[in-house]
């Protein structure tokens, strides 16, 4: 079972002791990402993560990476939307020395005006890679099209223009109002002792003061629209889909059973039909992204541009059937283990029940445990879904974004107007 606590300068720790394991995961959990950022610093969040791996006043950027990697573990970050995440995982016997490292790094990173600049040439470059994967790109192209001006429409990356207008004075003036207490948690999960690791957070972690602010975050306004952007590619790269739930929202479980159901996996309904019935796609898959206060469900599909309408009406046809004639008994039991059997296996994985702590408590302010989720999970019903289906595809809800050679629009409404939607 986990545990919780807040140091005296106001961060949250959650922990939980895994003894038949031998290592243990550490993460550093901030409440601030991409939709924090405005126009002219967009990008400024993923910045940062780079940056806090570049030096403190006792490491060198070599140093952090050669400590790490002299004992076997892993240290890294990621940047969302919504927050950002440092973490380590090393053999429970160094857990001294994750703490050490993750702790210098958050607290006495240098942001040297040589090392602005050079990162600067990283992330662009991270951005000309960003752009030669057309099936990642797309999904940004999809963000911007249904929420055009929000920030959340936004690439995390940043832009060329806004990457490279970035000052020490503007990096530093965010992580000091973003980085604070309220918007910090501590999760950690593996071999440990209990009755030790929360002192060595307090004395790594809770000895400073972190005044700061918590956004207020403005929820996008949805636009039903299609974005056709002419790319030079062998494939038309996909994303149809519709405005979603947010994290509280109480259908949050039946999503999941519909989300796996239609798009989730190889066994799903428009896997099963577009890609191996009918050999139109390679990779075709959907998924349900929430948010603080709304949430965006996507389908994704490549294919040849000679198959891209016919792809759109299958998809919609799926839809359509899901929606009008609902899911099987049957269906839904084998949805409810495969969702089960998922979640159970990894547990199994420090990492995993490390950013499980970690994620949950930040977002919801409490610790969702995976038991929890399957005894919800196990509640959801036929009708539920059904009723969720004719909530959310409605014809006027769908946009679509497409990222291909073809410079012909895709007449959308004709298309939901075929499939009955």
């Amino acid at each position: 079972m986990y545990r919780k606590a807040k140091l005296d300068n106001g961060i949250r720790v959650v922990y939980e002791a895994m003894p038949y394991v031998h290592s243990v995961a550490l993460g550093i959990w901030v409440r601030t990402g991409s939709r924090d950022e405005t126009e002219k610093n967009h990008g400024i969040s993923h910045f940062i993560e780079h940056l806090l791996f570049k030096g403190t006043a006792k490491r060198t950027a070599k140093q952090i990476a050669e400590e790490i990697e002299a004992v076997g573990g892993v240290l890294n970050a990621f940047t969302t939307k919504e927050y950002t995440c440092f973490y380590a995982r090393v053999l429970a016997e160094h857990l001294d020395l994750a703490i050490d490292i993750l702790s210098d790094m958050l607290f006495n990173s240098l942001f040297t005006e040589e090392d602005i600049e050079r990162e600067k040439n990283v992330i662009l470059e991270e951005i000309r890679m960003y752009e030669d994967s057309p099936d990642e790109l797309v999904h940004d192209l999809f963000a911007q099209t249904i929420w055009p001006g929000h920030p959340l429409g936004r690439a995390i990356l940043g832009t060329y223009t806004s990457v490279a207008g970035l000052q020490r004075e503007d990096i530093l003036n965010y992580y000091q109002k973003q980085y604070n207490a309220s918007n910090l948690v501590l999760a950690v999960a593996g071999k440990i002792e209990e009755n030790e690791v929360l002192d060595k957070l307090a004395t790594a972690f809770g000895q400073r003061r972190l005044p700061g602010e918590v956004s207020i975050h403005v929820p996008p306004v949805e636009r039903a629209a299609v974005n056709n952007a002419v790319k030079d590619t062998e494939q038309v790269q996909i994303c149809l889909g519709t405005p979603g739930l947010s994290q509280e929202d109480s259908q949050a479980y039946t999503m999941q059973v519909l989300n796996s159901i239609l798009g989730g996996g190889v066994s799903s309904r428009l896997f099963q039909d577009i890609r191996e019935e009918k050999g139109l796609a390679y990779a075709i898959y959907s998924y349900h992204t929430s948010y603080s206060d709304t949430g965006l469900f996507t389908i994704y599909a490549g294919t040849s541009p000679a198959n891209c309408r016919e792809v759109i009406s299958s998809i919609l046809n799926q839809i359509r059937l899901l929606k009008t004639n609902g899911i099987t008994e049957r269906e839904l039991q084998r949805t409810k283990d495969q969702i089960r059997g998922n979640l159970l296996l990894g547990m199994e994985n420090v990492s995993q029940r490390m950013s499980r702590l970690g994620k949950t408590e930040l977002c919801f302010n409490r610790v969702i445990t995976a038991e929890e989720v399957i005894e919800n999970i196990k509640r959801v019903k036929v009708e539920d879904v059904k009723l969720l289906a004719e909530q959310l595809y409605k014809g006027e809800n769908f946009a679509l974004a497409t990222l291909g050679p073809q410079k012909e629009e895709i007449d959308l409404d004709a298309l939901l107007a075929d499939a009955g939607l």
